[in-house]
């Protein structure tokens, strides 16, 4: 790395000149003496170009005055060695020849600057010192720039490539294993958007931080911009090595981060290809890393894969159904569904929820399982999440206003949404323009995006709640919950998860869980709702342990908003657990 090092202003300048004709030497130095900061310059002279790289090797000098005509080097050769011995020591030829083509090539091989004796003071001699200072250390920064990364310290891209056609070259002569890891942090715009570009920059530097101590010291990291981050590893025996040091790096990733006083929980998804068996050039190995690095994301991230050539077809499905979505926004692809829930003790209905749905032009419809988590990836699920709130509000107050009893409409919130910074801004912009009163609205967020960053999370539900909208954590028990973050959380429901309800009568652990929650829920003087439900013994298990809402298939699948409300105007005649087959004979 190209070590940055500030010249002080107060400190002398540690001159080497090297001129063999005495004549001219004492001329230079009363030129220095005679210039107004002769008394910042320390002059360290020599007449030969052996003597002077000697003196390069021994001692440290901030510039170097050179005659290109000396008893041991002639010409250019001269430069050419000093640049090889110090290739970051600023030099100016002072040279007896006023000819510009000279001139012009010495300043090409490396010299800052090229003056001829005999022309000019003392003043012109030391800018021209002083400059050519100036000059090496702009060049320097230009050249740390084209290479490193700014903010970390890493090699950037440029140099990444360069270090993997290296180490490639090296494990080829050497006949050795080399591998690549992709990393790419998991959901890293949330911490951009919750709290800001600066908390952003201060959580990729303890990334690169704890990366280094991930890996040996002749090994590479690279960061290639953003969160994607690339690691080099060369001499390697088995892949199982790259193997240990992802895990290592999913391990030291898992612990929290601090920023800004808060404790901020990001996990990294690891892409590995391995040399020769995953390509024997660069740009094959960097392909088939992303490859499998998207193929780790798909996996449910915090994991890391190696290359597999069946990825790339998947790849290739991943990428057309991401440009399909692109263009499903723009041509209005996307549906509501929506689901009823009811009083478990009464079997009437007491709430709807609206869920997403695509209608593929080729495919049909699509489950939000195979999109959501390509929405959240690319941003999409922003503007996809927004249409998803305005039109469930506009079809409830809808509803509310040709008669139907008005109930709340429950609207799942993405991690992206949640964390932008305009979401309650955007809630209540909704309810003004739909004229939906906000206790008919319900948003259910998943717990681990709240306790992602949980003091963050307070904040936007407390805000949210006097805003008069009601507010439900999801998938309640299937993430890491913190039981005091819970209760100071402004919340109304609980929504127990799909898994738990699905056994709850053969299997005694989710019994255990469900009735646990149950109880802790309505301590906490909070509904608890159950979704999955699909037979009548698991309607009577949970109602029977006191659970106040459920909804699933037993009582309808989420369905378009015609056959919603066909269903519900004759739901008081219709046996509940009829209605799905009802709708396959129509």
């Amino acid at each position: 790395m190209v070590k940055k090092v500030q010249l002080k202003q107060d400190r002398n300048i540690r001159l080497l000149m090297v001129e063999d004709n005495p004549a001219d030497a004492r001329l230079v130095q009363e030129m220095l003496a005679d210039s107004a900061n002769s008394r910042k310059i320390e002059l360290t002279r020599t007449g030969r170009l052996k003597e002077a790289l000697e003196l390069l090797h021994n001692s440290s000098f901030d510039v170097l005055l050179i005659d290109l005509g000396l008893p041991d080097s002639q010409g250019l050769d001269t430069l050419y060695q000093i640049q090889t011995a110090k290739p970051s020591l600023p030099v100016v030829v002072l040279s007896g020849h006023d000819d510009e083509q000279l001139a012009l090539e010495a300043v090409q091989a490396g010299a800052q600057d090229y003056l001829v004796k005999g022309q000019g003071d003392g003043n012109l001699l030391t800018r021209a010192l002083y400059y050519a200072i100036e000059r090496k250390r702009s060049e320097e920064r230009l050249a740390y720039l084209a290479q490193y990364d700014p903010l970390t310290d890493l090699p950037n891209r440029a140099l990444f490539r360069e270090r993997l056609t290296r180490a490639l070259k090296l494990a080829m002569r050497r006949r050795e294993p080399a591998a690549l890891i992709f990393l790419d942090l998991d959901h890293f715009m949330d911490i951009n958007d919750t709290l800001g570009h600066d908390a952003g920059d201060e959580l990729l530097l303890n990334v690169a931080a704890r990366l280094k101590n991930c890996i040996r010291a002749e090994d590479t990291i690279a960061r290639l911009g953003g969160d994607e981050f690339t690691i080099i590893l060369g001499r390697i025996i088995h892949k199982e090595e790259a193997a240990t040091v992802a895990e290592k790096i999913i391990d030291v990733m898992s612990r929290p981060f601090s920023l800004n006083n808060n404790e901020v929980f990001v996990t990294a998804s690891l892409g590995i290809a391995t040399y020769p068996a995953c390509g024997g050039n660069p740009e094959t190995l960097i392909k088939n890393a992303d490859t499998a690095l998207y193929s780790a994301k798909a996996q449910g991230r915090s994991n890391y894969q190696f290359y597999e050539a069946e990825m790339n077809v998947a790849v290739s499905e991943r990428m057309v159904m991401i440009n399909d979505l692109r263009h499903a926004v723009q041509r209005g692809e996307f549906l509501l569904y929506y689901q009823p829930k009811l009083c478990a003790k009464r079997n009437e209905v007491i709430g709807m929820e609206a869920l997403l749905r695509w209608n593929h032009p080729v495919s049909g419809i699509v489950l939000p399982t195979q999109f959501i988590p390509l929405l959240e990836e690319t941003g999409l699920i922003i503007a996809v999440g927004k249409w998803v709130l305005r039109v469930a509000c506009e079809q409830n107050q809808a509803w509310i206003s040709a008669g139907l009893p008005p109930l709340p409409i429950s609207v799942n919130i993405s991690a992206r949404q949640f964390h932008q910074k305009h979401l309650v801004s955007t809630v209540a912009d909704i309810l003004n323009a739909t004229g939906l009163d906000p206790r008919y609205l319900e948003l259910e967020i998943t717990e681990s995006v709240l306790l992602e960053n949980a003091d963050n999370a307070c904040e936007t539900l407390r805000e949210l709640h006097d805003l008069g909208v009601q507010l439900a954590i999801d998938d309640f028990g299937t993430g890491y919950s913190s039981l005091n973050y819970l209760k100071q959380f402004t919340i109304h429901t609980l929504k127990l998860d799909r898994t738990f309800i699905e056994d709850i009568g053969t299997n005694a652990n989710d019994a255990a869980i469900v009735e646990a929650v149950i109880g802790l829920g309505h301590s906490l003087r909070l509904k608890v709702v159950a979704e999955g439900v699909e037979t009548e013994k698991q309607l009577n298990y949970l109602r029977d342990r006191g659970c106040d809402e459920v909804q699933g298939f037993y009582f309808s699948c989420p369905v378009p908003p015609a056959e919603y409300e066909r269903w519900y105007l004759n739901q008081a005649q219709l046996p509940r657990n009829l209605f799905a087959q009802q709708l396959l004979r129509n």
